[in-house]
């Protein structure tokens, strides 16, 4: 991953949904203008879901994801419609392709009401309309005539389309650069935190863990917002910490950690300099630091015997020393002294059974979208279950969270109110 390049994570997710054959593929084509998507007659050609990256301007970068249709029968069918499900609950934009030959049917109806109850912006694309009467007035009145029906039926806006020539698809990109939610870019890493000419030190370790040859994702994002903020960011590894900070010129408005390293990273940082982790920063832009906060409070009541479900966004090939593997478990055990048992999940999918643990821990969530996540805390929320995040657990268990959260007022608000009352 480059600095010059926006990670998919950060893209606003265009999702298109629809039953098999509605032409999400060719819309998909016709959108991007390239061949993302297989496009065939056949019934059930997309499978897994295709994503593609691209600049749609003026909204900047964007990620069209592609479906399968919400149709699929038989047992492979049943495991397409669960990776599109897995979709929506990302997508900031959802388009909902109808065929204009058959028109808004069951299925297309019980789509659109689960993606208003999820407050998922929408558009309703009828495609195919190349196949109506061709020309002349009855054309226009028909086409007309349809779209108000598709919109009555949907409950939304929709835009008539031909994805095979090209037609309609100026305005549906009008129409979908004006459905973007007003705070998609309101949620910086660091950028609100700095003012331009601050000085950031960020603590990097080079262990086996780390990739070779660049920096995790974390850490090149956290760089490019200070950079796109004119703030100075000062890399260095936790051994040359303090010799670091001891020759600046000027006292830095922030010290950021890898989580690992957290302890050495404090003992070293003098306590009139802010400290935090990149996880935790992240677990402010993509989720809810509040919650977190709150969530790690449960650390404390783990008993003897308790499931902790340790999960990651992303797959990764695990070290001998792995953070989410090893020593998050250890440090677990070690802090409340209790038996614990732990389950593990990586990737895109989520458990369905959170009632079995008595405890989340996330990874910082830097391959999601932020809605994703929040998708993520809400699903475990709903089952009763607290959730906290890499950074804030292992700033609680090693006895610094309050310091590692004293740039956040909110978070630090979240975090004395949930203290247990005498």
């Amino acid at each position: 991953m480059s600095l010059n390049h926006t990670p998919r994570s950060n893209r606003l997710h265009i999702a298109i949904f629809g039953r098999s054959n509605a032409g999400k593929s060719s819309l998909i084509n016709a959108i991007t203008g390239q061949d993302a998507a297989v496009v065939s007659p056949v019934k059930g050609t997309t499978t897994d879901p295709v994503y593609k990256a691209m600049e749609l301007l003026p909204l900047g970068p964007v990620v069209f994801i592609d479906t399968a249709g919400l149709d699929e029968t038989g047992e492979l069918g049943e495991l397409r419609k669960q990776k599109t499900a897995q979709v929506l609950h990302k997508t900031d934009i959802a388009l909902i392709a109808v065929d204009a030959a058959c028109g808004v049917l069951p299925l297309d109806r019980e789509l659109a009401g689960t993606v208003r109850s999820r407050g998922i912006p929408a558009i309703g694309v009828l495609n195919k309309t190349d196949v109506l009467a061709a020309g002349g007035p009855s054309q226009e009145e028909e086409l007309a005539a349809l779209v108000t029906c598709t919109e009555q039926e949907l409950g939304m806006k929709v835009i008539p389309v031909s994805a095979l020539k090209r037609d309609g698809i100026p305005e549906l990109m009008k129409a979908i650069g004006a459905s973007v939610p007003e705070a998609g870019d309101k949620f910086r890493i660091i950028g609100d935190l700095v003012s331009p000419g601050d000085l950031v030190v960020l603590v990097v370790p080079v262990d086996q863990a780390a990739p070779k040859g660049r920096l995790i994702l974390p850490q090149q994002q956290t760089i490019r917002d200070l950079l796109e903020s004119d703030a100075i960011a000062v890399v260095t590894k936790e051994f040359e910490l303090k010799e670091t900070l001891e020759s600046l010129g000027k006292k830095p408005r922030l010290v950021v950690t890898d989580s690992q390293v957290f302890l050495k990273a404090a003992a070293d940082t003098p306590r009139d300099i802010p400290l935090t982790s990149f996880s935790i920063l992240f677990a402010r832009q993509k989720g809810n630091l509040e919650e977190l906060v709150r969530g790690a409070r449960a650390i404390d009541r783990l008993q003897d015997g308790d499931r902790v479900l340790i999960a990651e966004a992303c797959t990764h090939h695990s070290q001998a020393d792995d953070i989410g593997t090893v020593k998050l478990p250890r440090w677990l055990r070690q802090a409340t002294g209790k038996q614990l048992e732990f389950g593990f999940a990586s990737g895109m999918s989520f458990p369905d059974n959170l009632e079995d643990y008595a405890l989340i821990v996330h990874c910082g969530g830097c391959m999601l979208s932020r809605r994703g996540m929040l998708w993520r805390m809400e699903q475990a929320l709903d089952a009763g279950i607290p959730i906290v995040n890499y950074g804030v657990a292992i700033a609680y268990v090693q006895g610094i969270l309050e310091r590692a959260v004293s740039p956040f007022p909110l978070a630090r608000m979240a975090w004395e109110e949930s203290m247990p009352q005498e």
